[in-house]
């Protein structure tokens, strides 16, 4: 089986995260430059006077008039900034949220792909040691003190070996995931729900500026008919208030609590992501150890049988030593790729939670 170039592979290791960074950034400045321009928009209408034109008929038995001015309400002039705050705040939150849900969504895949690459370190290590095996039974059988089936054994488990390296870089090789961030994922959660209860803020107190309005309108009024000499100028202020204004605040604040608990138990939230991810850690880590186990109690079984045959003198007991060194080499890769993936996962558990 032909191999691939480490160079190539390493090559394209690195490039997809690179490519993925860029993705990433581009997707976070296309939601911000959306929702600001939206929010842009928005506030422009809002606190832009709006002009009036029309026609009115005087209930004091004048003619009827042509009426022209501009309206302006100090609510919406206060809706735009709380606007803008509201979409800088939803801009922020979806930073922050992608952050930690690319975070807890590849932390596994992130983590099975460490294990691969110093999985491929043990079988290269291994792959060496019974190449020096196979030559030196190679040499005894050309001194005919060994037989082909001795060499034919061992070259068995080489090709297991090669089996087993080619199998792992395609797997390596198809492990996708982002540039994820060096921050435990508990402060990136943390910061993601802050981040949340500070949207849900801005949103309810924009929500709130409907309750009132103190409205501003000027302008001038003409007589259709007879046309007086000049227009005449008028103003007027409007205050408005609803009556509903305390349940109205009283649901805001109850849709505030609810959507809180709603994040909580929401199985597409982060919160609930990192949750399963670290009871899938911890089982994970479960299992390796008993698999550790009982590959450490075969090793010891091994070890025994190799010292019984510390010094063959016949080649049976020769085939035989071989035969437990080759067995011992895929035993040590299994074993190390198993303490190596208790360590990590170890490790990250205390760091992100």
């Amino acid at each position: 089986m032909p191999q691939i170039p480490w160079k190539f592979f390493l090559a394209a290791t690195l490039l997809f995260p690179a490519q993925a960074l860029a993705q990433e950034r581009s997707d976070e400045h296309s939601y911000c430059a959306y929702v600001l321009e939206q929010a842009q928009a928005q506030r422009d209408l809002l606190r832009t006077p709006t002009a009036i034109v029309g026609m009115t008929q005087p209930d004091n038995g004048l003619p009827p008039q042509v009426v022209g001015g501009a309206t302006l309400g100090l609510s919406n002039v206060r809706k735009s900034g709380l606007t803008m705050d509201a979409a800088q705040k939803e801009c922020e939150l979806y930073k922050t949220a992608t952050e930690a849900q690319q975070a807890a969504q590849y932390a596994i895949p992130s983590l099975e792909k460490e294990a691969l690459r110093n999985r491929l370190a043990l079988i290269e290590h291994a792959h060496q040691s019974l190449d020096g095996l196979i030559e030196k039974t190679s040499k005894m059988l050309e001194a005919k003190n060994a037989t082909r089936q001795m060499l034919f054994s061992l070259q068995t488990t080489k090709i297991k070996l090669d089996s087993d390296r080619a199998d792992t870089q395609a797997k390596l090789n198809s492990i996708y995931f982002p540039e994820l961030s060096d921050r435990p994922l508990k402060e990136l959660v943390a910061e993601k729900e802050s981040r949340e209860t500070g949207e849900q803020r801005a949103l309810d107190k924009l929500s709130r500026q409907n309750n009132w309005d103190v409205a501003l309108s000027v302008g001038v009024h003409q007589q259709v008919n007879p046309v007086a000499q000049g227009a005449q100028p008028y103003g007027e202020v409007t205050v408005n208030y609803n009556f509903a204004s305390r349940a109205i605040n009283r649901h805001l604040d109850r849709a505030a609590e609810a959507h809180d608990e709603w994040k909580k138990t929401q199985e597409s939230d982060v919160v609930r992501m990192a949750e399963v991810l670290r009871q899938q850690l911890t089982d994970s880590v479960s299992a390796q150890e008993a698999r550790l186990k009982s590959m450490q109690d075969e090793s010891k079984s091994i070890e025994q049988n190799l010292a019984m045959v510390a010094n063959p003198d016949t080649s049976a007991a020769l085939d035989f030593s071989n035969q437990l060194t080759a067995a011992r080499l895929l035993l040590e890769i299994e074993a190390g790729d198993a303490s190596f993936r208790i360590q990590r996962w170890r490790e990250y558990l205390t760091k992100n939670y």
